[in-house]
């Protein structure tokens, strides 16, 4: 039986600056059990106290620890590859913070890694460095590789656009430890402290969450309060052990 959650965000627990009906209800009854859980997101633009911040506006009584982001999956990543390493960010709070915290230095030349997370103004000379100190031999990393995110407003551009621009332009491959990746599913569950068939994974995305959450071997979830139809299932060769039409459905134990 699951003892512990992992929760996507968008399309889950809200939807643009809306609450999902229901969802207060359930994050609150998992803090009234004491259940483990976390929120997984690929949003490395944001700390995880400006996540719990928005969160806590919304109505929900979660702390920084229950936020786990690809930027800090991704700075865990580089710590154990390289310790005290130094790299060129382009990004914004969340992943600079993330990599400080794990002893990077933030360099302009000759950096160790190439790190591509969100930033809302990117220049054509930001892009011009990075082409620059990847060809010349600096590694290239990206904390998810979604090609687009959503927005109150519209979608926008994702780091996984900003990564094939540079692929292109360089013909070097990057690695993003961020969801699909099974790198960040497992340290986010190594935070809960549980172990694998104790872990839920809840998603509204088939190409992250569930497929992520299936490599793993956790129990999956899928609802059908974000991005993913009824009917896209059929265009998938695996399943969700779950479907609900919102986390108000999920039964807690």
């Amino acid at each position: 039986m699951s003892k512990g959650f992992l929760l996507d965000m968008d399309g889950v627990i809200y939807r643009g600056d809306e609450m999902v009906p229901g969802a207060d209800k359930f994050i609150k009854t998992l803090l009234e059990k004491e259940i483990p859980f976390l929120f997984l997101t690929n949003n490395s633009q944001r700390t995880r106290r400006d996540i719990s911040t928005k969160l806590n506006r919304m109505g929900l009584p979660i702390t920084p620890e229950h936020i786990y982001t690809s930027a800090m999956a991704t700075a865990k990543f580089l710590a154990s590859q390289k310790p005290n390493g130094t790299a060129y960010v382009i990004g914004e709070g969340g992943i600079l913070t993330s990599l400080d915290k794990e002893g990077y230095s933030i360099v302009d030349e000759n950096p160790d890694y190439v790190v591509i997370g969100e930033q809302r103004t990117i220049s054509t000379e930001m892009m011009d460095n990075a082409v620059h100190m990847i060809s010349e031999g600096s590694k290239l990393i990206a904390t998810h590789l979604d090609i687009i995110g959503p927005t109150p407003s519209g979608i926008k551009i994702g780091c996984g656009a900003i990564i094939a621009m540079l692929e292109k332009a360089t013909g070097k491959k990057a690695f993003s430890p961020g969801k699909p990746n099974p790198y960040m599913m497992r340290e986010a569950r190594k935070e809960l402290q549980l172990s694998t068939d104790e872990i839920t994974m809840v998603g509204d995305s088939l190409e992250t969450d569930i497929i992520g959450g299936i490599q793993l071997g956790y129990q999956t979830i899928l609802v059908l309060s974000g991005i993913t139809q009824k009917e896209d299932l059929l265009k998938y060769s695996y399943q969700p052990n779950k479907i609900v039409k919102s986390v108000a459905e999920i039964t807690i134990d």
